[in-house]
């Protein structure tokens, strides 16, 4: 099923990622919380996530992503209209990480702004950039995913500290002819469900909004119940994005997920029935790295040559609030 000819919507010009060169094994969690390697590796599919350092605040990981990105595209910061940075991490609350990598790139000809939709951030960024440009084609657009998770956890809880990593992602869009760019999106959210997994904010200096139960700004999960909502969401989100567009799972080139952890993946890829050559996978070496998980996957993949011109690709996510949602693009 072919795109309007009249409507141009947001196509990848370059993709770029950046990983910190910390690294905390399996080994490494078995020092700080009651687990072993086997028990994290059959239950999540993980061998080792990164973590940042000394001098790797989020917008710097977020910068080195978008260079990498732009170096690809061919394009001078300058020439960008926009930069949108999707987090929950960010190392300051005001200004937003996005105006620090706008800064720190020179794109001074570009209006910035943080996006927080969790693990979904990065899909909601693309899909508010691919909007941009259906109203104003010429726009060149930063979306970005960067995460410090590291800074956002509790290191004796071993339900979450096992599962979360650092790194960022990022890619440049704009319009482009001979039907490439998104096709459709398909966003949705419960914030009925927020306290599944959710992370409160820094106390309140205020007496009268201080919140009962506050015991740090780090994440919280109730991992059972978000491994069955995650799966169902996603699977629905899915096929409905493709009957909506006259597609099948067989017609998917390549599905990018979110890098939540292998079982939630393997039992994904079984309830949609696709193959698992068709889907990129590198959890086991970096985490779940929330809103950079995707734009991580994606930037390694392209960088391997996994894609060519025209096939058609599946991003999907979930994340808290709950947020979920997922995206076909043709490449």
């Amino acid at each position: 099923m072919s795109q309007s000819n009249r409507i141009k919507h947001a196509a990848v010009l370059g993709t770029g990622s950046f990983l910190p060169e910390g690294k905390v094994t399996n080994f490494d969690l078995e020092r700080i919380v009651e687990t072993s390697d086997e028990w994290i590796t059959s239950r999540t599919g993980i061998h080792e996530r990164r973590k940042a350092g000394k001098g790797e605040e989020n917008y710097r990981l977020a910068v080195k992503a978008a260079r990498r990105a732009l170096e690809m595209a061919q394009l001078d910061p300058l020439a960008l209209d926009l930069v949108i940075v999707a987090t929950m991490t960010p190392h300051m609350i005001m200004p937003s990480c996005a105006c620090f990598v706008q800064s720190e790139i020179g794109a001074y000809n570009a209006f910035a702004y943080d996006m927080n939709a969790a693990c979904s951030g990065f899909l909601y960024a693309l899909d508010l950039a691919d909007k941009y440009i259906c109203s104003r084609p010429d726009m060149k657009i930063l979306v970005i995913g960067s995460e410090t998770l590291s800074a956002r956890l509790n290191w004796q809880d071993r339900n979450t500290c096992i599962l979360f990593g650092d790194g960022a992602g990022a890619c440049v869009v704009t319009s482009r002819e001979n039907g490439r760019g998104v096709v459709g999106s398909n966003l949705c959210s419960d914030g009925r469900l927020w306290n599944l997994l959710y992370m409160h904010s820094p106390k309140s200096l205020n007496p009268d909004l201080m919140q009962d139960g506050n015991n740090g700004c780090y994440i919280q999960m109730t991992g059972r119940d978000v491994f069955k909502h995650a799966i169902r969401a996603m699977e629905e989100s899915v096929n409905d994005l493709l009957v909506q567009h006259g597609f099948s799972i067989d017609d998917i080139d390549l599905m990018i997920p979110h890098q939540a952890n292998i079982r939630i993946l393997n039992k994904l890829m079984e309830r949609l029935g696709v193959a698992r050559e068709k889907v990129y996978i590198n959890v086991n070496k970096y985490g779940n790295t929330s809103a950079a998980s995707i734009p991580i996957a994606l930037d390694e993949a392209n960088r391997q040559g996994l894609m060519k011109r025209g096939d058609l690709l599946l991003f999907c996510s979930f994340g808290g609030g709950f947020t979920w949602g997922s995206l076909l693009m043709h490449w």
